[in-house]
């Protein structure tokens, strides 16, 4: 999972938010029309939405992993699908799903999300983001204290 999101680090959504390999994939997806029959709105409505989701379950999807990764375009609603499944915890592990939530700690204000590349002992992790404030897949540092949780994929070893 993380060579495979560290090999698209520099993808760069278009002018509108959108258009990346991650959303054509998500939009072509059975998934897409799951989630428009559980949300509303229309195919098309995904092409310029926020990516965060649509990227780690575009990674999990090449990965062979979809069925203990997941694959959502709601930030809330996939981490509530790993705290449903019991794969939900505190620690921050290589290979993890992590949830933020930019004002709170609350899984309701869950507003992105990305994958734990490491723990750096001194209340930050490195990870693998798609959708940052920059526009792009990055490698980035962020703080233990914007973490809701995290969801923890089985992977084969």
């Amino acid at each position: 999972m993380l060579r495979i999101a560290e090999s698209q680090i520099g993808v760069t959504e278009n002018a509108a938010g959108g258009g990346t390999p991650f959303h054509s994939w998500y939009m072509s997806s059975q998934r897409a029309q799951e989630t428009i029959a559980r949300d509303g709105g229309s195919v098309q409505a995904y092409a310029n939405a926020p990516w965060c989701a649509m990227f780690v379950s575009w990674v999990g999807e090449k990965a062979g992993a979809r069925p203990t990764v997941g694959w959502d375009a709601y930030t809330v609603t996939y981490a509530k699908w790993f705290q449903a499944n019991s794969k939900w915890g505190t620690l921050a592990k290589p290979g993890a799903v992590v949830f933020y939530d930019w004002n709170g700690k609350s899984t309701t204000g869950i507003d992105h999300m990305g994958l734990v590349k490491q723990d750096n002992g001194n209340g930050t992790i490195t990870t693998i983001e798609g959708n940052t404030g920059n526009g792009k897949v990055e490698q980035r540092i962020r703080p233990k204290s914007q973490v809701v949780g995290y969801g923890y994929p089985e992977y084969k070893v």
